[in-house]
């Protein structure tokens, strides 16, 4: 029986011993990750599409998402959706930048019924009009109650500056709702989700029986040779602002392209990060919102792409204290390239960073993930062991000489909207 009269030891966490997935070859070119040890009947799948935002026209990308359930020459959407229902799975997909995902969570035992339905529904999909009109009707009207957020016009004028003369830069407007043709989505369709599967990601005690299934089911979709992006990046610096009469807040986003995990100072710099804004405790949360009451949160952070990454500082204030609110940023941005950190304060920031490494790493669903975080960028699960050193041994010096070196505040692009 545990004495809870005493208080367990404390150990330091020096090496984390990590489960790595199966992995099979779908094709030359994509691969399904599969990650077995589950205790229990639960299970996931994830789908991975060369479909993401740069793919295709400004916006086609999502509205070819929305449809993949809409119906087919024998199934309306309802009944799709009601057979999945049935069958006790939760359907979610998601477009990002560079690849449009989708999730499925069920029973392990109705996994493999849940992707037959899922592949009949995305090889008929029959583009059906009033599918289609009612998708746009309704995206388009969700875009002008977007507008009228401060958050959604910077963030919008964020993504313009940040990824300056890019396709990644490239952002939607009311009028492109009117100029989507349905040649153009068939086509985007075809090309990016009936041959652009490029990975699948399976969490499940599944038998070897079940997984090759998957392979047969969905592998016919494979993408034939490699993806590739975009690998010159350049944000635009200054400073803009996006004018709204009416509002009582003002939305700030600003930033600078930066790095991924494959560069050396990564992980030394999430140390900073974390130090400036990425978590409750942080410089920007302990000054602007603890101290000063300008806002109810403020964070930054290090965002990832598959050939570079940016970093960000947003939040939203009062737009009386706009100004003042910039004001505090580059003071602590100034702060940290001109003193050096306190040895307790940066202790407790390795604390932090060492326990949620080691939350994130705990069960299979989580472990995945840690995986397939490092997987794109060709790095090992080591990389997670390196991070263990690298936050034990940093030092304030090494810390204040990457704040010199990469928060240089005319570097950044900065974006208000209020």
């Amino acid at each position: 029986m545990v004495n809870r009269t005493h208080t367990p030891k404390l150990r330091s966490i020096d090496h984390i011993e990590f489960v790595k997935p199966h992995v099979f070859d779908i094709n030359k070119w994509s691969k399904l990750y599969f990650m077995k040890e589950v205790p229990n009947e639960t299970s996931r799948v994830d789908i991975y599409f060369n479909a993401g935002s740069v793919r295709g026209s400004v916006g086609i990308a999502s509205i070819v998402n929305g449809l993949l359930l809409s119906g087919t020459s024998e199934q309306s959407s309802t009944e799709i959706h009601n057979q999945l229902d049935g069958l006790g799975a939760f359907y979610e997909s998601n477009v990002g930048h560079e690849n449009a995902t989708i999730s499925i969570y069920a029973l392990r035992e109705n996994m493999i019924k849940i992707l037959h339905v899922l592949k009949n529904a995305i090889e008929n999909m029959a583009f059906l009009e009033h599918e289609v009109e009612e998708l746009i009707s309704d995206r388009k009207q969700k875009f002008r109650v977007n507008l009228e957020k401060v958050s959604f016009l910077a963030q919008r004028q964020f993504q313009k500056e940040i990824f300056h003369n890019s396709t990644y830069g490239r952002v939607l407007e009311e009028v492109d709702y009117d100029n989507f043709s349905l040649s153009e989505m068939k086509s985007f369709f075809r090309e990016n989700y009936l041959n652009g599967l490029t990975k699948v990601v399976v969490v499940g005690n599944f038998s070897q029986d079940d997984i090759d299934a998957m392979i047969d089911l969905m592998g016919q979709w494979s993408k034939e040779g490699p993806v590739n992006f975009e690998t010159e990046f350049q944000n635009k610096p200054g400073y803009t602002h996006v004018e709204k009469t009416d509002a009582l807040q003002t939305a700030i986003r600003m930033g600078k392209i930066l790095f991924n995990k494959s560069h050396p100072d990564f992980i030394d710099f999430q140390v900073l990060n974390t130090i400036l804004g990425d978590y409750f405790g942080s410089r920007l949360m302990s000054n602007i919102r603890e101290d000063k009451g300008y806002t109810y949160g403020i964070g930054s952070m290090n965002a990832e792409l598959q050939e570079t990454g940016y970093f960000l500082i947003a939040t939203e204030v009062g737009k009386d204290v706009k100004e003042a609110t910039l004001t505090e940023i580059k003071n602590e941005i100034d702060r940290l390239r001109t003193e050096l950190v306190d040895e307790q304060e940066l202790e407790l920031v390795k604390s932090y960073l060492l326990g949620q490494l080691l939350k994130s790493a705990d069960g299979p669903y989580s472990l995945i993930d840690l995986y397939m975080g490092v997987e794109s960028f060709g790095i090992e699960l080591e990389f997670y062991n390196k991070s263990i050193k690298a936050i034990k041994n940093i030092t304030p010096e090494r810390i204040k000489g990457l704040a010199e070196q990469y928060l240089v505040w005319e570097d950044f692009s900065i974006v208000s909207a209020g």
